[in-house]
């Protein structure tokens, strides 16, 4: 399969999954959860009929909650978002639940977090992100330190860490859209599962640029394209492989682990999905962009 002859298209379709998800960011944002906005989260189940959402929040209007949404959970469950609150406005709310229950609510879990915190969640969650991705220029910079022909050792970490912007990028973008139509929140969980995407990524790229590396002893640089092209083809199976194999397991996880971890699932499937797409599809091409512009360069000279 001639991957690299047909990169154009998959630049196209790259670009447009890009700027789609650029236009959301830039219209619907992102919807963050309490983890980072401050404020309280109570899941419960009643033991007999569940309660409309209106019926929730008439049940709770005396307690005075501010921003109070819920959200149906399951069969019989809730999960309920608010501002911040104390511990006996918090068993309050479980008492009133409780008596317009008929006395039987189980809690499953409540969560509190202050403004402040959330702020300080926020910036180490990007100072995270902001150190994932040095260690990996750095790692990538010595990983391909001695490959210097036809393509230099710093363009295979660029070409990376393009491909890992790519897929964080759309990724994000998938859960601005996804926050507005659907109420998936950003937390915590969600920043874990970008970093995972985020090695997945860069693991899957250099698995097949370590290819490329290897051919490149066997195979003239003249015919760098086809070296490419046959590297990529030579890893595509495994790569597929080991995407579906991981897949499988977060899609079981998706539609049986529960609500908590529903999000978190999900953002590990589109990521790796797009991740596994653009190390076979968009890293390895850009090489062979990189190859075409130094000819063309040295060729002007």
């Amino acid at each position: 399969m001639n991957i690299i002859r047909w990169r154009i298209i998959w630049y196209i379709f790259s670009g447009i999954l890009v700027i789609l998800s650029i236009v959301s960011l830039l219209t619907w944002g992102l919807k963050f959860g309490i983890d980072f906005t401050g404020g309280s989260l109570l899941e419960v189940e009643f033991a007999d009929n569940r309660p409309t959402v209106a019926g929730i929040q008439e049940i709770l209007a005396p307690v005075g909650l501010e921003g109070i949404i819920v959200q149906p959970s399951g069969e019989r469950g809730a999960i309920l978002r608010f501002k911040h609150v104390d511990e006996i406005t918090h068993q309050q709310i479980v008492r009133q639940l409780g008596e317009a229950g008929g006395g039987e609510v189980n809690e499953l879990r409540f969560e509190s977090i202050g403004p402040t915190i959330g702020q300080e969640l926020q910036r180490r969650s990007l100072t995270a992100l902001v150190v994932a991705l040095l260690f990996i220029i750095i790692y990538i910079a010595w990983a391909f330190r001695k490959v210097s022909r036809p393509v230099a050792s710093w363009k295979y970490g660029l070409t990376a860490i393009i491909a890992l912007a790519h897929d964080a990028l759309i990724t994000i973008g998938a859960f601005s859209v996804l926050g507005k139509f659907l109420g998936a929140e950003v937390d915590s969980l969600f920043v874990s599962a970008l970093l995972t995407v985020i090695g997945f990524s860069v693991h899957d790229t250099i698995v097949v640029f370590d290819r490329t590396r290897e051919n490149l002893f066997r195979h003239s640089v003249a015919d760098f394209s086809e070296t490419v092209n046959k590297s990529v083809n030579e890893t595509i199976i495994r790569s597929i492989n080991t995407s579906v194999t991981t897949i499988l397991v977060l899609l079981t996880l998706f539609l049986f682990g529960g609500e908590s971890i529903k999000y978190f699932s999900l953002a590990l499937i589109i990521g790796i999905v797009i991740g596994t797409y653009s190390s076979i599809f968009l890293a390895s091409p850009l090489l062979v962009e990189w190859y075409k512009l130094s000819l063309g360069y040295k060729t002007k000279k």
